[in-house]
Order: structure tokens, then C-alpha cells, then sequence
């Protein structure tokens, strides 16, 4: 019966696509008065019914479009629309003909409203302006109850992975607004809370801070901002969702966030909690909940790590708890302020177990560890910003942040090592309760002042940091190291810690105009110095009064530690429509000064380099573009790996600085090309970064015959890292309900770091390639499939001959898939397969880790009923073997393990237009 109904959906499917026929439309948009091209206009096609979109394309610099779909009407809406320009529109036969030729079509100036007419345009499914990326999100179908996130995810180029981070042609979003204003601190608060409803347009620019958004300053284009503009019709009133579930083995979650809209003012609070380890704030969808999964992975210097059967959310169990509220608001009559208070807290609990084979040049030894941790922490974030604009040409800022912390843990292990032989060398029991509290504030205040019409400014900013941070602790612990004569280190001390640091900066920058608007000269000054006090007094145990109050001089530290930097700087920035050019060349004077007060070490090095910076970005046409870039940085030692002072709070790693320590100087170069045709949603990307450091810091250990460590810190030259990176996506309409997308990529990384092995230099060698195809077929409001398959290799080359060389292969196999049939249930599934065909004897070459989640609608879809399950075959064990070059270690500890959790969620919104509130509509 089964395959019967199989069979008649499948014959429906390919009846249904045979009545689409096939059309293709040519033409050429031209100015009506000079006739000259114009370029980046929209073209749509449209059904007549509905005006649902059935394909769309945007055209070429000489203004020429080709549009070709599939329809199953005889006839279809042709429309165009351009910024500035009156919109164009024609009904178009394609019974007459299927390939047809518009010519030129002349466009006029737009006429807003003639008498008391007004003319009223259809917004365009995709609008390229300037440095503006538009999207009416209209155009788009999503599923039911689709929020932000899964909009973004239907936007040509725009990619989400599980843990809600979103790439745009291969560059990060790293700012997400609502209606050109933060939303939270969190850019997920927005793309999951907000539903597509209430949203009208998605507009993607380069980053740019305020000051630069201020002065017309060309942004960061390596990241990118998403604003997220709410429709002026549902701009006033409430909106939110509460939900909550419980399942077996007593897990738990519960979320609920309340909005309030009235125009410029804007109100949100949340709050939620749940003890399955889900980071941040989410209503619990598969996507977010299973998402940050571990699981086998190559990692970028070579080494090997297998969680074998690991893909818990992170090490341990995590109960988790947040609540926040953000405002935004205008006051008089340009004058914008928000604030940003919130909180989070957690209690943790692990227990691992630890084994471990390091190779030195003349021998091997063991290790063996097990250790458990319990801890709890809670936080408390308020940022506020105040933004006034004195007048058209004056603006200033001002940003204080506040932030308070406590926590406490409770740590114990014992560990021991022995030699190839099988005899006991050294021994530890350790036993630490450690609590903790911090103040930090950081404030930064900006003045812009522009003058002139041609784009020059004058700016100064002044920041400061001011943190303190204490703690207490109390150790009891037992070390045995077996030389000749047995040593034995024990201790019980309290610790009474006080970590300061007042930090104080400015930095003024003036633009000159050479050429309006295009060519600037810019001329910056920055200072900064940072105090830091660093005091950790400790106290021993003394019988003769019960107390800690043998003072430990030998462990105790009082330091006193200054960084102050001046950093003059000039550069060059040519900006023009089609491209970016920018130079800038600094000279940096640093000066590291540490005191310690309880030891006779003071010192002072003086650290004087040059820097550079260099971008460049060609917009050849609106689907192609180029970047390249290049600069060089100065990165000065730490105070503490400057310092002579011998650290001996480990009895088993004694650590003592090198005062002789050169900068890093870091030659860093990138270069990236991407094409992406809007019509038809194909695109390739591309883009190569490589580094290569000299006098690069590393540790220096030697290890004595009882395998304790002696560690200090050197320079060493060779270092490098490329990584390169290439990927196609093409998207092929095979009717206006299903499509099929394939995303096909490779990475290629390499690269070679030089360390030190027992005192012997070395250096490894790393290449990894990592292939991916995914596919995906939408049957939309239906059937979403996305298979896919990673394959990676890697191999690692030694310069040691103890060192053996690796080879390493991972294959994984992904697939998801969601199913919205019958009408209101919601059947999600998300399935990975690792094969590891390295993995040692013990460990499972193959693994299968599998989520799934039933949702059913109620209430007039406001209501959302759902079963979930984690780990569906309970293969969650969390044991992992790393391999590095100089050690094997398998790792087994505290996972996250197989649930079932029942769970209901509810929506409700009293949005509507501008100056009303529709009826409230929470329980109807």
C-alpha cells in the first residue's frame, strides 16, 4: 500500500512538471532621455494571478537582460523596476511565442505623485544600489511559521550553518540590526526570535562602524551587516513566544521572549534555561538545539582529533539560564540611545579520564589522569550607547559598558607517569577550590566633525578600561617524584588574589580631500598604555595556630606591568563606484615595563617597528568582484614570557621567562574573487590566505629522566600557513514548486611549524584537502532533502626521524531532512555517519549520530506541540583520541547522552500599523 501511494505522488510529481513550458525573454533597458544603458535594474517576472514571482534577473552594465523560467500560465506579469526611475510593466502571451525579444524599453524618471494621484510601485524582489543589497522578503516563499534565519537562508548567496552563523558569498555577517539598530549583543537574538512576518526587507552593506556610516567612510569589506527593516504596517504593538519541555533522564528547557514595538521605540526582554547543553537562547529547533554537536575533524596545524562516538554540545553536562532585555529609542529629533542588559549562569559538572604516549628524542613515557569538576558561574553584561548628533556636520558617541561576574569551582585529579619500562617516575593528588569575582567597565567616547562638501572629517576617540578581579582559593596536594631519594611536595595554602588593570587611549585621525569624495589623504595618532597589577599572595597551612599565615614568598607574586604604545600613521584611500584602493604605512613605539615588588626584577624593553596595510576591491560588474590585500604587524612578547621570575606553582612545570625575546613580525596577504548571477542563483567563490611569521614565540620544555618539565619561551623563524578555498553553487529551477541546488567546494591547507621537542628543534609539515558536494531538493511546503558528503586527508611530515610520518583519512556522511506533510506536522531529522579508518584498536571505525523532531500545529498554527530526540541510537560515548606530533592521548569523559524531550511552544503578535495597535488576538 505503502509504495502504491509512493508511486501515485511521483506520477502526480512528473505530470505536474510537464505542463510548465519553457520561456525566455531579451531586452534592454535604456534612459528615455539620453538613451544611455542602465545597469543593475530589476527585472521580474510574475504570475497574473497573484503576482508571485516565477523568475527575476538584474542587468548587465550595458543594460541588456535574460530571463528564462517555467510557467503554467498562458499568460505572465513582465515588470521593471529601477531606483529613480517610474517602473515598467506588460503583460506577456506566451502562447504566441515562448522566446521573445523586447528590444529596448525606455524608462523616464520617476513621478511620485501627479495631482492628487499617487503612484505606487511594487517593491522588486532584489534591488542592487550602491553599496546596498536588497531583499523584498515578499519575493520569497519560506515554510509556515518561518523565522529570520530561515528567510536568510532562502536569499541567493546567503549560507547558515547549525549554529546560526551566516556568510554572504563567503564573508561573515558579523552585525545583525532591526531597523538600522542593535538587537542584543547576539546576532541570533534577531534571525531566530523575529518571524518573516513582521519583516520587510533585508539589506546587506560592508560593516561599518557609526563614525564611518557617519562620514560616508568606506566599511569593512571582509564582513558584512545585516539590517533587518520591520514593516512600517506592523511596526507598532507586541509580539513574542513562550515554550517549554521536559524529557527523560530529567531534561529540561524553557524559553520565552516579549517584544514591544512603537516605532523608534523599542522594547524586548527574555529569558530561558535548559540542562541539555544548548548555548545562548533558542525555542529548542533542531537546527539550533543539535547544533553545536562535536564530531570528528582535521584540525588546521595537523593534528588528528577523533571523538570517535563524540558529539555532545560541548564537555560535560551544562544547566544552563539567561534572561536579558534590550531598548532602543529616539529622543528629540535625531538622537538615538540603547541599552543591553544581560545575564548568564551556568552549573557544570565533568569527569574525564586521561591517558597519554609523548615521544622524545631519546625515549617514550606515560601518563595516566583522572580528574572531576564542578562549577557554577553567573554574569552580569549592561552596554549603552548614546548617539547625538549636535548637527548635520557634528556627531558624538558614547559607549559605557559594565560587566560583573562570579563563579566558583571545585577541581580534583590524580595523575601519574611512568616510563617505558612500566616504573613509577612522578605522582600527583590535587585538590582546589577556587571562587572568584570581577568589575569590569570600558567606556569610549567619540567625537566626529565633518567639514566641507567633499568628504574630509576631523576625529577623536577616547577609551578606558578598568577591571578588577578577585579571587580565593584554597590547595591541598601531594606530588611524588621518584629520583634517587624520593622527593615529596605537599601543600596546603590559601591563595588571596588580586588581578587590576586600568587601561587609557585616544586616537584622532583627520581625512583631507585630494579629490571630492574620491581621493583622501588620512593622517591618525594613537596612544594607548595599560597598567596592570597583578598580586596573588599565598599563605601556607600552619599547625601551631590552624591557620594560613606562613606567607610563601617563592610562589607569590606582586607585579606591576605597563604596556604603553605610540603609534603614528598615514595612508592613502581612492574610492569610486566600480572600486576601493587604500594604503597606509605606521610606525609603532612600545615600551614594556614590569616591577616585581616582592623580588629584585625590573625591566624594560623597548619593542619600535614598522607597519603596514594595503586593500584593494573591483566590482568588474554587480555579479563579479575581486579583493586583495596585504599587511604587516609588530606583536610584542607578554610581560610574563619577558620576565626572569621562575613560576614554581606547578611542582611538575617550573616556567620562567626569556627576557631576550624578539616581536612576531606577521606578513599576512589574502585575495578572493566570487561571481554570482542573481537570476539564476549560480555562483563561485573563491578566496587564498597565507601568513608567515618570523621570531615567532613558542615554548621551550625539557623534560629531566623523572619526566618533570622545565619551560621557557624562544623565537623561532619558518612559520607559515596557507589556506585556500574554492566552491560552486548552482540552483535549477525544475518547476515553480521544486528546485534542486548542489554546492560543490574543496579547502586546501598547508603548513609548517617549527617547535621544540625535549630541547630539540623541529620542524612538521602539514598539507589537508577537504572536498565537499551537498545537494538539496525543495518541494516547497513539503519536502526539504540535504544530502551531504566530506571527505577529508591529510598527512604530516616530520624533519625528526623519531617522528614518524601521518597519513589521516575522515569520511562523514550528513543527511537532513524535513518533511511538512500532512499539513501541520513538521517531521525534522538530522543524520551523520563518520567512517575513521585510522582510528587505534578500541575505538569505532564507524559511527552514526542521529536527531530528530515531530512538531504538530495547534491553535491556528500560533501553538506548536513537539517530540524531540537526541542521540536516537545512544552512540554519544565521547571517547576521542588526539594524535599530535609529539603525543597519542585518548580522552573519555562526561557526555551528553541519549533523550527524549516533549515540548510546546506558543506565539502571539498584536503588531500593526504605525500609530494603532490591532486587536489583541493572543488566544483567539
Amino acid at each position: 500500500m505503502r509504495s502504491k501511494y509512493c508511486f501515485l505522488i511521483l506520477f502526480g510529481c512528473v505530470i505536474y512538471s510537464t505542463q510548465a513550458q519553457k520561456f525566455k525573454i531579451t531586452g534592454k533597458l535604456i534612459d528615455a532621455q539620453n538613451e544611455s544603458p542602465l545597469e543593475a535594474a530589476t527585472v521580474v517576472v510574475e504570475t497574473v494571478k497573484d503576482s508571485s514571482m516565477i523568475t527575476y534577473t538584474i542587468t548587465d552594465k550595458s543594460g541588456a537582460f535574460n530571463l528564462e523560467g517555467k510557467a503554467y500560465q498562458d499568460t505572465v506579469n513582465f515588470y521593471v523596476t529601477f531606483v529613480g526611475y517610474a517602473p515598467y510593466s506588460k503583460k506577456i502571451n506566451l502562447k504566441e511565442s515562448t522566446a521573445i525579444s523586447l528590444g529596448d524599453i525606455p524608462l523616464g524618471f520617476a513621478v511620485e505623485a501627479l495631482g492628487d494621484v499617487v503612484v505606487k510601485a511594487r517593491a522588486a524582489p532584489v534591488t542592487i544600489k550602491k553599496d546596498t543589497l536588497e531583499f523584498n522578503v515578499a519575493s520569497f516563499k519560506t515554510k509556515k511559521d518561518a523565522n529570520v534565519e530561515d528567510l536568510l537562508r532562502e536569499l541567493p548567496g546567503v549560507e547558515v550553518d547549525e549554529q546560526g552563523q551566516i556568510t554572504i558569498n563567503g564573508k561573515p555577517v558579523n552585525k545583525i540590526l532591526v531597523n538600522g539598530k542593535p538587537f542584543f549583543s547576539d546576532p541570533t537574538m534577531a534571525t531566530r526570535n523575529l518571524t518573516k512576518e513582521i519583516v520587510d526587507k533585508i539589506q546587506i552593506v560592508d560593516t561599518k562602524t557609526e563614525s564611518e556610516e557617519f562620514t560616508g567612510e568606506e566599511g569593512d569589506d571582509q564582513n558584512k551587516t545585516i539590517n533587518i527593516t520591520i514593516d512600517k504596517e506592523k511596526n507598532k504593538g507586541i509580539f513574542g513566544r513562550v515554550a517549554g519541555g521536559l524529557g527523560t533522564d530529567e531534561r529540561f528547557e524553557y524559553a520565552g521572549i516579549l517584544n514591544y514595538f512603537d516605532n523608534n521605540r523599542r522594547l524586548s526582554v527574555l529569558g530561558n534555561g535548559n540542562n541539555i547543553n544548548s548555548p545562548g537562547f533558542s525555542f529548542g529547533e533542531i537546527e539550533s538545539m543539535f547544533g553545536s554537536a562535536r564530531y570528528i575533524s582535521v584540525s588546521d596545524n595537523g593534528s588528528f582529533n577523533i571523538n570517535g562516538r563524540s558529539f555532545g554540545g560541548g564537555d560535560g553536562i551544562n544547566n544552563s539560564r539567561t534572561a536579558g532585555a534590550n531598548y532602543v529609542d529616539v529622543i528629540g529629533k535625531d538622537n538615538d540611545v540603547s541599552a543591553d542588559y544581560f545575564y548568564t549562569g551556568s552549573n557544570n559538572f565533568q569527569e574525564e579520564k586521561r591517558s597519554r604516549e609523548t615521544t622524545l628524542p631519546e625515549r617514550s613515557f606515560f601518563s595516566n589522569s583522572s580528574s572531576r569538576s564542578v562549577g557554577n558561574n553567573d554574569s552580569h553584561a549592561l552596554n549603552t550607547r548614546f548617539e547625538i548628533r549636535v548637527d548635520s556636520t557634528f556627531l558624538i558617541e558614547a559607549r559605557p559598558e559594565f560587566t560583573y561576574t562570579e563563579g566558583m569551582n571545585n577541581f580534583t585529579s590524580n595523575q601519574s607517569t611512568r616510563n617505558a619500562d612500566g616504573e613509577l617516575t612522578n605522582q600527583a593528588d590535587v585538590n582546589n577550590a577556587s571562587y572568584r569575582n570581577g568589575r569590569n567597565f570600558e567606556n569610549r567616547l567619540t567625537f566626529t566633525k565633518r567639514y566641507g562638501g567633499k568628504g574630509g572629517f576631523a576625529q577623536l576617540e577616547v577609551q578606558n578600561n578598568i577591571n578588577n578581579t578577585a579571587t580565593n582559593a584554597y590547595l591541598e596536594s601531594n606530588t611524588q617524584i621518584f629520583d634517587d631519594t624520593l622527593t615529596v611536595i605537599e601543600r596546603n595554602q590559601f591563595t588571596d588574589g588580586t588581578l587590576a588593570t586600568n587601561g587609557i587611549g585616544f586616537n584622532a585621525e583627520w581625512r583631507i580631500p585630494l579629490i571630492a569624495k574620491k581621493l583622501f589623504a588620512r593622517a591618525q595618532y594613537r596612544y594607548n598604555t595599560d597598567k596592570r597589577e597583578d598580586r596573588q599572595s599565598v599563605f601556607d597551612f600552619e599547625d601551631a595556630n590552624n591557620q594560613y599565615t606562613g606567607f610563601n614568598i617563592a610562589q607569590s607574586t606582586d607585579f606591576t606591568n605597563t604596556d604603553r604604545s605610540s603609534r603614528p600613521e598615514l595612508g592613502l584611500n581612492f574610492n569610486s563606484d566600480k572600486m576601493r584602493l587604500s594604503f597606509s604605512a605606521a610606525y609603532i613605539f612600545r615600551t614594556l615595563e614590569s616591577d616585581d615588588a616582592l623580588r629584585d626584577i625590573n625591566f624594560s624593553n623597548e619593542f619600535n617597528a614598522l607597519e603596514l596595510d594595503g586593500r584593494f576591491n573591483i566590482n568588474f560588474s554587480k555579479k563579479t568582484s575581486l579583493y586583495s590585500g596585504y599587511s604587516l604587524n609588530n606583536n610584542a612578547p607578554g610581560v610574563r614570557q619577558l620576565s626572569p621570575y621562575i613560576d614554581v606553582s606547578d611542582p611538575l612545570n617550573t616556567v620562567q621567562g626569556n627576557p631576550n625575546l624578539r616581536p612576531t613580525n606577521s606578513h599576512s596577504i589574502y585575495f578572493g574573487i566570487s561571481n554570482f548571477d542573481w537570476q539564476s542563483r549560480t555562483g563561485f567563490n573563491s578566496y587564498f590566505n597565507a601568513n608567515f611569521d618570523n621570531d615567532r614565540v613558542v615554548n621551550r620544555s625539557t623534560i629531566d629522566e623523572n619526566n618533570v618539565r622545565n619551560t621557557t619561551y624562544a623565537n623561532v623563524d619558518g612559520y607559515y600557513n596557507l589556506y585556500g578555498r574554492a566552491s560552486y553553487s548552482k540552483n535549477i529551477e525544475i518547476d515553480t514548486s521544486r528546485t534542486l541546488k548542489y554546492d560543490l567546494s574543496i579547502g586546501i591547507n598547508t603548513s609548517r611549524v617549527v617547535n621544540f621537542n625535549n630541547g630539540v628543534q623541529y620542524a612538521s609539515r602539514t598539507i589537508a584537502y577537504e572536498p565537499q558536494v551537498e545537494l538539496r531538493f525543495t518541494w516547497k511546503e513539503i519536502l526539504d532533502i540535504r544530502p551531504a558528503y566530506t571527505p577529508s586527508f591529510s598527512r604530516n611530515s616530520f624533519d625528526l626521524d623519531i617522528f614518524k610520518d601521518r597519513d589521516f583519512t575522515r569520511h562523514e556522511f550528513r543527511l537532513r531532512t524535513t518533511t511538512s506533510y500532512p499539513k501541520r506536522v513538521e517531521w525534522e531529522n538530522d543524520i551523520r555517519f563518520i567512517n575513521n579508518p585510522n582510528v587505534a584498536s578500541g575505538f569505532q571505525t564507524n559511527s552514526v549520530f542521529w536527531n530528530s523532531s515531530l512538531a504538530y500545529s495547534v491553535l491556528d498554527d500560533k501553538g506548536t506541540v513537539a517530540l524531540k530526540a537526541y542521540d536516537l541510537l545512544n552512540q554519544n560515548t565521547n571517547a576521542q583520541r588526539t594524535a599530535t606530533e609529539d603525543y597519542i592521548q585518548d580522552i573519555q569523559s562526561t557526555v551528553l547522552q541519549r533523550y527524549f524531550m516533549l515540548s510546546f511552544s506558543y506565539k502571539f503578535n498584536t503588531l500593526g500599523k504605525q500609530g494603532e495597535i490591532r486587536e489583541n488576538n493572543w488566544f483567539d
